[in-house]
């Protein structure tokens, strides 16, 4: 051919292969992403027969961890972020140190230098926010409060690892290594001046998108919108995920992932910030494939044969040494079981940061290539084993719920043994009878309340994060803390004296069980939830007598007029 079609052929294979054995996946009951792993070797350069661009496939998948982090700030504020930062913070930390020293340790046993062993446990410290959204996808628990404080705790553990890459080829030549060309000096100086210019750049690209971004890329996508043309609205936000994630890295040093991220974030305060979710949802899906197709192409399966043992050690420390220690730091944290199983199971894989840590490691002489290979075989197998280990811990929850030597602990961080469970003996009569009850504390359900709240209208908010609860209680506004599909939630909600139910969630399956409960506990309360659009609520409205509203049509005040006419007695 007259031109190089590196691009196609490699676009081909990957897609083609992992359709093939993604769909075989499935038919024998493995995750579908078990396939593209499969598809991803087949394809690589340690097998025989036909090789991809190694190259053009990790940029490729590269715009799929873009789109991905984009989606999912679509559908995490900021609001969301602070609202964890009491359990992601500090869990993060003490969880990235456990495993590395777990990592270090395994290294010192096997002789390797200082900087190699380092390296090597860091690496494995860290999981991929790829396949974390991905598994949250499939458990129906993306937009739960587990899987929001899973995010946030990937995200604090995105931002420590910006930091490290930027330290390490200042830290090179004290740790055995070579400095890299664009690294600071050994020198305690050039250590110093490295981590200085990443914690500016991280700070001015937060403060940027926080002051300006919020501001300009809502009232642009606002615009767009306006023309009515829907490939200007879907080029539109295509342009903002990865021109702003290619920005945030180009002028801040941020990663490209925590980029995306944020201009999610800074997205969704538009009101089309669910059209915009939608219409990226198949690129999302397509380039998400390519990523996992990638992973496969790094992995040499000779290592299996020559190292099994090392390979064992190594992926013990990753889906059960992290695993164990997330799961106690949340329970010490004071979170329920549930809540700890599922950030434990998010954690049990590796992914891309590992990746470029340990070529980066490669490349200062910091670590060998034998570590390097333990460390792909160990996200490889990471990756194609976390959907298990999510089943796993659902059936694992009953036992360790009756374990005696457990007890002491689960009681410490049972929601029903909290105060902010109930609402306190002193709440004033009138959010006790002929009250609205609120679930869901983001964007759409603070505005529906703040309406409320001017209209005179007595409501109670139920949430499953404390964070949001303690904040509710502090303002004077009653709340309970808890999952609202549990009985005992809207029973301390006063359920069987409300009016009105607003369900402002995205999750159906959930919002199908809160609504299951609530008729349950007062048959004549009448149900109001949100629907992600209109086709959606097409769908649902024959299963549940209930009405729909789709927040980016409706605005709040024309919601509280509905809220007031099916209250019994009020005008609307």
């Amino acid at each position: 051919m007259p031109h190089a079609v590196n691009l196609i052929t490699t676009l081909a294979a990957g897609f083609g292969l992992a359709l093939l054995f993604g769909f075989i996946a499935a038919r024998l009951g493995l995750p579908a992403l078990v396939g593209y792993l499969v598809a991803g070797v087949a394809i690589g350069p340690a097998t025989p027969g036909f090789v991809a661009d190694g190259s053009i496939a990790a940029q490729l998948a590269e715009i799929g961890v873009m789109l991905l982090m984009f989606g999912v700030g679509l559908h995490f504020s900021l609001d969301d972020l602070k609202s964890v930062r009491g359990v992601a913070l500090p869990g993060a930390v003490v969880q990235m140190a456990v495993a590395t020293a777990m990592g270090f340790g395994l290294g010192q046993l096997w002789d390797w230098p200082v900087g190699d062993s380092l390296v090597f446990g860091i690496s494995l410290s860290v999981a991929s926010t790829v396949v974390l959204v991905k598994a949250l996808e499939a458990q129906h628990q993306a937009d739960s409060a587990n899987g929001r404080i899973a995010v946030g705790w990937l995200v604090v553990e995105d931002l420590a690892m910006v930091l490290v890459l930027v330290l390490l080829p200042a830290l090179a030549p004290l740790l055995g290594g070579s400095a890299g060309e664009a690294s600071a000096s050994g020198e305690p100086e050039g250590l110093l001046s490295a981590l200085l210019r990443t914690l500016a750049g991280v700070v001015a690209f937060v403060v940027f998108m926080l002051v300006v971004g919020r501001r300009v890329f809502p009232k642009l996508l606002w615009h767009v919108a306006r023309t009515g043309s829907r490939e200007l609205f879907t080029l539109c936000v295509v342009a903002a995920a990865v021109g702003i994630a290619y920005a945030s890295a180009a002028l801040f040093g941020v990663s490209f992932a925590l980029g995306a991220f944020f201009a999610g974030m800074v997205l969704r305060e538009s009101e089309f910030s669910q059209r915009a979710a939608e219409q990226t949802l198949p690129l999302q899906d397509a380039f998400a494939v390519l990523f996992f197709v990638s992973v496969g192409m790094l992995f040499d399966p000779r290592v299996l044969i020559e190292q099994p043992l090392a390979v064992l050690a190594t992926l013990l420390i990753v889906m059960v040494g992290k695993t164990l220690a997330a799961v106690l730091l949340v329970l010490i944290l004071r979170y329920p079981l549930r809540t700890a199983l599922s950030v434990g199971a998010s954690l049990a894989q590796i992914g891309e940061f590992s990746f470029i840590l340990a070529g980066l490691g490669l490349s200062l002489g910091l670590l060998s290539p034998a570590a390097q290979h333990l460390i792909l075989a160990a996200a490889l197998l990471s990756i194609a084993l976390n959907p298990l280990v999510f089943r796993a811990v659902e059936a694992l929850e009953p036992w360790l719920l009756a374990q005696p030597w457990l007890r002491p602990l689960l009681q410490r961080a049972d929601p029903l043994e909290s105060p902010l469970a109930e609402l306190p003996t002193d709440t004033d009569r009138r959010f006790l009878s002929h009250q609205v009850i609120v679930v869901g504390w983001g964007r759409v359900g603070q505005g529906i309340a703040e309406q409320l709240r001017a209209n005179g209208v007595a409501y109670v908010v139920a949430d499953d994060q404390r964070e949001r609860v303690e904040a509710l209680r502090a303002s004077g506004t009653p709340a309970v803390w808890g999952d609202p599909s549990e009985p005992s939630v809207l029973i301390q909600a006063h359920v069987r004296e409300a009016d009105v139910l607003v369900l402002a969630l995205t999750d159906v399956v959930k919002v199908r069980q809160i609504c299951a409960t609530a008729r349950a506990l007062n048959p004549g309360i009448a149900l109001l939830i949100r629907s992600p659009n209109a086709d959606e609520a097409a769908r649902l409205q024959t299963d549940l007598e209930a009405e729909f509203f789709v927040p980016e049509q409706v605005l709040a005040d024309q919601m509280v007029r509905r809220i007031l006419a099916l209250q019994p007695g009020r005008a609307p």
